[in-house]
């Protein structure tokens, strides 16, 4: 089972109040109904001394149905840690007592047999001057942090026969994340397998030697297609769930995992990845789908992204992150909710292209925002975007995105 300690050198505060909040739900909902967490993650930002809501005013909050916790009962509720939950559930603090933020990155590669992993060992394994002081700054500054993990960590394994493109990363460059700030990653797309069983299993030991969670992936297809839940000091609850779509095969070299085999969460067939939704709902949970889909290389939406984003909304999804084609997609609305259809490559590899940080802002009050940060990899490195630029990246995602409005800060309201 996935380890879930919490990321500490990524947060230092608050750990008394996380004590206050699981002491006042067990007096509130009884004993027997609460399952505790083995380990607290703790809040607050002191490393960058930058908090999310300093960044400047956030217009136009949108009130979603069940997006965030509104009432006491509620919180209750969602504070619950229910049987079979235990090993999946983080207690955490927050940087603000308002709110709670969730930043999403596309892509990243740190095998070092590809410009980008090697341009990462060059530099001793540190993210400091691959990945520009201001978005470390962002990906640090909110309360959990998710990127792709597009590679499996390990030292065995061989590569798969007749495969492409076979990813593997020395298991010291796990080091990377934590220093990014990564609290979760995404295991669930078309490269987590790429050396096999074996490989797969030793990233599952490394990212918990490291302090590090994952979701998409396990033991078996109950550990793979799991939530992982995010219990806060404010109240609210957070699910994220994330699959894969890739490869559209019978038999893809990505192994989908089974009742009794490692691998990675397939939802080609989505019926498990819609019931794992609609359960993390009924949990009062606010859920997030991290997806890998779609087609490489090209802007334009497939029908198989367009199918199951409308499955996954009326199942109940908050958001749908999407990645895999590597390059930036549009950000539309299906009835009221957010679907980022692809955030592309983050630090993948040694080409100048488009790229950013989705942040996701919750209120205690049930208003949730959605902000885009533009940046630009380029030469094995990403850095934000600015001036003209900054400019430049907002407006094509805005000439793409023919249903949302988007500000001069990145901000994204519906149309």
């Amino acid at each position: 089972m996935r380890k879930v300690e919490g990321y500490n050198n990524k947060h230092n505060k608050k750990l008394f109040r996380v004590f206050v909040l699981t002491l006042g739900i067990i007096l509130a909902v009884g004993l027997p109904a609460l399952f505790i967490v083995k380990t607290v993650k703790d809040g607050g930002k002191a490393s960058s001394g930058l908090s999310l809501g300093g960044w400047e005013s956030i217009p136009e909050a949108a009130m979603a149905e069940n997006a965030a916790i509104t009432d006491e009962e509620s919180a209750k509720k969602a504070a619950i840690i229910y049987e079979g939950d235990e090993d999946y559930t983080h207690v955490i603090g927050t940087a603000s007592d308002d709110t709670v933020t969730i930043g999403f990155a596309g892509d990243i590669l740190f095998d070092s047999e590809y410009a980008v992993g090697n341009a990462f060992k060059m530099n001793g394994y540190n993210a400091q001057g691959v990945i520009g002081d201001s978005l470390l700054e962002k990906m640090q500054a909110v309360d959990i942090m998710m990127v792709n993990n597009e590679f499996p960590y390990s030292y065995g394994g061989a590569p798969l026969a007749g495969k492409t493109y076979t990813f593997r990363a020395d298991p010291v460059s796990a080091q990377i994340l934590g220093q990014m700030g990564v609290d979760l990653v995404g295991l669930a797309n078309n490269h987590a397998y790429d050396y096999g069983q074996q490989a797969l299993l030793d990233t599952f030991s490394t990212l918990n030697d490291h302090g590090i969670s994952y979701v998409g992936a396990g033991s078996n297809i109950d550990e793979a297609s799991h939530p992982v839940y995010y219990i806060t000091s404010n109240g609210m609850k957070v699910a994220i769930i994330c699959a894969t779509q890739i490869e559209r095969l019978n038999t893809p070299d990505t192994k989908g995992a089974t009742e009794t085999s490692p691998g990675v969460f397939r939802c080609l067939d989505d019926s498990l990845l819609l019931d794992r939704v609609r359960e993390a709902r009924e949990k009062n949970a606010y859920v997030v789908v991290f997806i890998h889909w779609g087609t490489e290389s090209t802007t334009e939406i497939d029908y198989l992204q367009e199918q199951q984003a409308r499955e996954i909304v009326d199942a109940g999804a908050n958001i749908i992150i999407g990645a895999h084609p590597h390059i930036l997609q549009k950000i539309d609305y299906i009835n009221g909710v957010p679907v980022v259809y692809s955030l592309g490559n983050y630090i993948f590899n040694s080409k100048t292209q488009d790229t950013g940080m989705v942040v996701v802002t919750l209120h205690t009050n049930g208003s949730t925002n959605l902000q885009f940060v533009p940046a630009i990899q380029s030469g094995c490195s990403v850095n934000e975007a600015t001036g003209s630029e900054y400019s430049r990246i907002l407006n094509s995602i805005a000439g793409m995105s023919s249903h949302i409005n988007i500000d001069g800060n990145g901000y994204i309201s519906q149309k």
